[in-house]
């Protein structure tokens, strides 16, 4: 199934890309999205994003599953749907 990854701050800065779509499996949690990105993104995305096997985004960062908040919904254990956008960001930006 297809889910589409925005990235905003921080984020997108680190990676140099808005936002890209992703083929995924089936009934796939956040978490291994998650999990994905990082191994896509190697060393940069864990150490400042998410670290595969923890229960958490680090600190200072958020997603977000269609527009609700992860920890509104099952935090990195919600289960993604065909066609969700999923947006990181981090939670603090300059002024």
């Amino acid at each position: 199934m297809k889910v589409r990854v925005h990235y905003l701050g921080y984020i997108k800065n680190m990676l140099d890309k808005k936002d890209e779509e992703f083929n995924i499996k089936e009934g796939a949690t956040l978490s291994e999205l998650l999990d994905k990105l990082a191994g896509l993104y190697a060393q940069p995305f864990k150490k400042e994003v998410f670290e595969p096997g923890l229960r958490d985004l680090k600190t200072g960062f958020v997603a977000t599953v269609n527009g609700i908040l992860m920890d509104q919904l099952n935090g990195v254990q919600t289960r993604l749907k065909e066609g969700d956008n999923i947006i990181l960001m981090s939670l603090m930006s300059g002024g």
